[in-house]
């Protein structure tokens, strides 16, 4: 079996992490006698993987030197290309998958954890400015989510037909998935909205997707702003009544298949409370794909192929972060969607970026920009938590993960809120 160690944690937190992965009784002692009594005693092979050697505190020394006089044991040092995608499984109920968003926003839970030692506080979103400092920066992602599922029906027959805009080709013309796909044929022709939006399809693509060129009346994004749903993730399978709660309030450049969901906890008046706090605001725009729901199928984690983004970066926020880092503040990113424009950027000039992204950034990354991280809670096996896992911590990670089950935490999109410092 396998046993990885943060050899940073604090003594209560190394110990129980090591419990869980072991299956040892409440009673085990956290000492290092009791643990080599309890592995040496058992004939299974154990493969010890060790994270943060460097920093390893005193009772994790000894409990590396009990482990290592083992025979059954084989010890080995972190290393990022070892992790497999089943390395960041967890169990989650299904039941802690929230279906609803919470009012206020703000009234979401916030676990927050010591990037240092893993130390783990819960309170509450509306709590956020006690762990932030005069000087900081939050860089949050402004993309607005296009309600770009559309429900109609075939001109000739009537019958049913979902589509799911992917990207524009042209002005009026855009790759679609779409359901049933047997029904959209080159030539066919569907109507959406009573007929406020019709569509044609002009071509199918390598993948099945298609091509479709729109005819309306007036501008096409206040027609599908008007007859569009919201193009939820697949774990939501209750109706949303208020699009807008899946849009942040600071959302502005329309382009996103999915919501950067660490942003839904902010109220207007929770930033403007903060911005009086002498804590700085400022903006990136990456446009999420539907790449991001995409599961890690390689059992290597490195040799997952990322999907690509455009992100846009105004020359305000690379002042702000220059600044930021001149006063010795914190850049925190509101999301791992505005986590991957700052670190595909890298420290700015000062100047504007843009461009396109298909950065990876699982364990072994070194972080260029970024001193802090506000986010949800990610599906296992994703990228998102692997991301996570790079910027706190793999042990640290899941054991956050961990905790967050236990306590009845609220997961995914319209789950609560985790914040790294």
């Amino acid at each position: 079996m396998r046993l990885t160690l943060d050899m940073s944690l604090d003594k209560a937190a190394f110990y129980d992490h090591i419990k869980r992965q072991l299956h040892l009784p409440d009673h085990f002692g956290n000492n290092a006698d009791a643990l080599y009594d309890c592995v040496d005693e058992t004939s299974e092979r154990i493969d010890v993987y060790a994270e943060n050697e460097d920093k390893a505190a005193d009772h994790a020394v000894k409990a590396a030197r009990a482990l290592r006089d083992c025979e059954n044991v084989t010890w080995h040092s972190f290393d990022p290309s070892d992790l497999k995608r089943s390395d960041f499984y967890y169990d989650l109920p299904e039941e802690l998958i929230a279906q609803k968003p919470l009012e206020p926003r703000n009234s979401s839970r916030l676990l927050s954890v010591s990037r240092e030692t893993g130390d783990i506080v819960h309170s509450h979103f509306y709590d956020l400015g006690k762990f932030l400092r005069k000087g900081d920066l939050l860089v949050l992602n402004d993309s607005r989510v296009l309600p770009a599922r559309l429900y109609g029906k075939k001109e000739e027959t009537g019958s049913f037909i979902e589509f799911l805009l992917l990207r524009q080709v042209e002005m009026d013309t855009w790759e679609i998935l779409c359901r049933p796909g047997k029904k959209a044929k080159v030539g066919s022709r569907f109507v959406f909205g009573d007929g406020k939006l019709s569509a044609e399809i002009t071509d199918i693509v390598d993948d099945g997707n298609r091509i479709a060129r729109f005819e309306y009346e007036g501008n096409f994004y206040e027609v599908l702003d008007e007859i569009g749903q919201m193009p939820l993730p697949p774990y939501i399978t209750e109706k949303l009544e208020n699009k807008e709660r899946y849009q942040t309030v600071y959302s502005h450049e329309t382009g996103s298949a999915a919501a950067p969901t660490a942003g839904l906890h902010f109220t207007e008046e929770q930033l403007d409370e903060l911005r009086a706090e002498g804590i700085e605001t400022a903006f990136v725009t990456l446009h999420v794909g539907l790449g991001t729901f995409r599961p890690v199928k390689e059992d290597r984690i490195a040799d997952h192929l990322m999907h690509t983004e455009s992100y846009y970066m105004p020359r305000e926020t690379a002042q702000a972060i220059r600044r930021t880092r001149e006063r010795g503040g914190r850049v925190i990113a509101v999301g791992t969607t505005s986590c991957r424009t700052l670190e595909s950027i890298g420290f700015p000039e000062d100047r504007s970026y843009s461009g396109d992204t298909s950065i990876f950034i699982y364990p072994g990354y070194e972080f260029k920009v970024i001193d802090g991280l506000i986010t949800n809670f990610h599906l296992p096996e994703s990228t998102l938590i692997m991301l996570v896992s790079a910027f706190l911590g793999y042990e640290k990670t899941m054991l956050a993960y961990k905790t967050a089950v236990d306590e009845r935490y609220r997961f995914f999109s319209f789950g609560d809120a985790m914040l790294i410092v």
